[in-house]
């Protein structure tokens, strides 16, 4: 009965939201945010996608200078499943990265980066390096990068509603026309091409760097790899890829007339001779048997009906009646992040930071990130996009469980830096993270938000109590004090250190939304309450202040006076702002904190997601102008790139943490959290923010 009502008061708020305006114009909406590109900028590339799958191409349409973007937004073309690792030819173990650590009276040993033996050190760099995602290779014209300045008349636009890339440029007075696209359902790409030029297109491969961040492309170790023509028709090719143990295929397919050919090692290129031109190339993790691979028409066809129906379900929010000077600039970064997540970051497998457009942390993704990333598909009504991934946890819940008995827990430890088979990769910092802990609870809530049903208990019941266990077990009991406290860990604000560590502010208010949430799935599962988690719920420690300025941590007693506390994450305010408000937080605290972070913050020393979390704990706080100002703050890591990405720092020139954040915090200032009774919350009450939505839900 209590989800029948909830998933009532769902449908009430949402169509109370919807009665009280006139429907969005969706498509208008669209369409006016498509991004424009009038030049070669390697920080404007465009990608197509489907979240199992990109392809992002230069001004031309296609991949034809990767070397001139290879330091801005790369030309990439990576996968969900394209994985590779170097030989491990002193066979290294996993148990040879692992380091003993006391923080409780006990040995628990941590995958870290040990500096002890040469050995020691040489399995901790080859567990980190590998697995590494893969490039599968370039797809490009065959035009020398001399002629770079002899293209002319650029006009380029990535248009949203069709997920498509028209492209025009004149080359030698000759213009050329590409229409781009990705299948969405299979790793397709299509390129329509109308031009007198007949020019060639090339399919070049490198072999993998194993670098930390670049675009994973060596182009001068064609002895390590192959490429070979396996079948070959008048209007197809088979290509078998073979890097150390892995092996791939790209089967080409065109319309039209042309010659194959093999230019070079791991080079080919396919030679058209009509001035209408098609070709399709579908990158495989196998063999494939009797394929029939989709045209360039079908791989349209599909593309727009999915980005018709994409953007015509789920959330929209339009900022078209505001005011505001600010408000055109934040609709578009909010409609480009939409597309962006929907092709970079909804796959089977949590998404790396820069997704699949170029490699950060070795192609790895990060455990603590998937929030970031994915909690806005279920607030925007695309709790599917969501449930793709996570279904990742029960394949590395074996190695989680590990995880946490070797270090004496009960219940599962979530690594933070890994790859698709869950293995835990060393780091000194991200080994002691522990706010990646509570993300499956938060995000299972969400999807169960989204769809009350006994199916939704069933499938993440056993996620969520066993991460409970491990967190109930994870926390410190003191005796003399009569409390919980948490310690031996580095919290989201990485400038602190474990060692020295206790009661981190987010992190508590954390445990306490997420061991609340579990004791409420056991009642919807039919279960009794957990009696020792009600006990802990109920003696975590408040969160540690001074001066009515809550600390980064309860041993962080200089916090307002060494920058090392006032650096990096303000990860203080995620305690009321991510979460709802619990008995743990002061709101008047956490007030005078926000005042304070506001004016004193080291904000050179952000990221991307500090926005967007600003703005939560902003909105929650009631204080509308402070959450927009969050999310438009001119700092260098608060900057939207013309492709929507959210850009960083030389390394890190795309951070879709920042974009999924964005999200999340327009969801929230429009929708609100449960119990709110404000319209448009995050949202200044000066008469310049009417903001039209629909389709969003609330936060917890």
């Amino acid at each position: 009965m209590k989800k029948n009502h909830f998933a009532c008061l769902i449908l009430f708020l949402f169509t109370c939201n919807t009665l009280m305006q006139a429907a969005i114009d969706r498509k208008a909406l669209v369409n006016r945010n498509n991004p424009n590109v009038n030049a070669f900028d390697s920080l404007a590339s465009l990608s197509v996608g489907n979240g199992e799958f990109a392809f992002t191409v230069d001004a031309t349409g296609l991949q034809t200078f990767p070397l001139k973007y290879s330091s801005g937004v790369p030309l990439g073309t990576q996968s969900q499943w394209g994985w590779h690792s170097f030989a491990n030819p002193n066979n290294y173990l996993h148990d040879e990265t692992l380091k003993n650590y006391n923080f409780r009276g006990k040995e628990e040993p941590y995958s870290t980066q040990v500096n002890g033996t040469e050995r020691q050190k040489g399995a901790t760099e080859w567990f980190r390096v590998n697995q590494h995602r893969l490039h599968l290779g370039i797809v490009g014209f065959e035009i020398d990068s001399t002629y770079l300045n002899k293209i002319t008349d650029i006009k380029q636009e990535l248009q949203l509603w069709k997920g498509e890339i028209i492209s025009h440029f004149t080359l030698s007075g000759r213009t050329v026309q590409v229409e781009t696209t990705c299948h969405p359902q299979k790793d397709v790409i299509a390129a329509k091409i109308n031009s007198t030029a007949h020019l060639g297109l090339k399919f070049h491969f490198p072999y993998p760097t194993g670098e930390h961040s670049d675009d994973a492309c060596d182009w001068n170790s064609n002895d390590k790899h192959s490429t070979t023509l396996v079948s070959q028709t008048t209007n197809s090719a088979l290509l078998e890829r073979k890097i150390d143990a892995t092996t791939y295929f790209v089967h080409i397919q065109w319309e039209g007339s042309a010659t194959f050919i093999e230019k070079g090692k791991n080079y080919f290129v396919l030679q058209p001779s009509t001035d209408n031109f098609a070709f399709t190339a579908a990158f495989l993790p196998g063999k494939p048997g009797q394929m029939v691979q989709p045209t360039v028409a079908e791989t349209q066809l599909a593309a727009y009906n999915y980005w018709n129906a994409f953007w015509t379900k789920g959330g929209a929010v339009d900022f078209s009646q505001c005011k505001d000077k600010r408000a055109p600039e934040l609709e578009r970064r909010v409609v480009l992040s939409q597309y962006l997540l929907a092709i970079q970051c909804a796959g089977s497998v949590p998404p790396q930071e820069t997704g699949l457009t170029y490699n950060s942390w070795y192609g790895k993704f990060h455990l603590e990130m998937i929030w970031w990333h994915e909690a806005q598909f279920a607030l925007w009504g695309r709790s599917d996009l969501l449930e793709r991934s996570l279904g990742w946890y029960n394949k590395a819940f074996p190695i989680a469980k590990e995880i946490a008995k070797r270090q004496g827990f009960q219940g599962v430890r979530w690594m933070k830096m890994t790859d698709p088979t869950g293995v835990e990769a060393p780091s000194k910092v991200g080994s002691f993270l522990i706010w990646q802990q509570p993300h499956i609870i938060y995000l299972a809530e969400l999807v169960y938000r989204s769809h009350p049903s006994p199916e939704v208990l069933e499938k993440y019941s056993k996620l969520v109590d066993e991460t409970a266990k491990f967190m109930f077990s994870f926390a410190t009991y003191d005796q003399l004090e009569g409390r919980y406290v948490l310690k031996g860990a580095i919290p989201a604000q990485e400038t602190l250190r474990a060692s020295e560590t206790v009661n981190p502010p987010f992190e508590l208010s954390y445990w306490h939304f997420a061991m609340s949430t579990a004791q409420k799935w056991r009642e919807r599962m039919g279960l009794k309450r957990n009696l020792q988690w009600d006990e802990m719920i109920d003696k975590l420690s408040p969160l540690a202040y001074q001066d009515k300025l809550y600390l980064a941590a309860e041993t962080a007693t200089d916090t307002y006076k060494d920058i090392r506390f006032t650096s990096d994450h303000m990860a203080v305010l995620g305690a009321y702002g991510i979460l709802p408000k619990c008995p743990l937080v002061r709101t008047d605290y956490m007030q005078n904190t926000l005042n304070w972070i506001w004016v004193n913050w080291n904000w050179g020393k952000t990221w991307g997601w500090d926005y967007p979390m600003t703005a939560m704990n902003a909105a929650r706080l009631g204080d509308g102008e402070k959450a927009v100002g969050a999310l438009l703050m001119d700092k260098r890591t608060n900057t939207y790139l013309v492709n929507g990405h959210n850009y960083q720092d030389s390394r890190l020139r795309i951070y879709l943490p920042g974009n999924g954040g964005l999200l999340t915090a327009i969801s929230m200032m429009c929708a609100g959290w449960d119990g709110n009774k404000t319209k448009n919350p995050g949202f200044p009450k000066d008469g310049k923010w009417n903001v039209k939505w629909e389709g969003l839900l609330p936060m917890p």
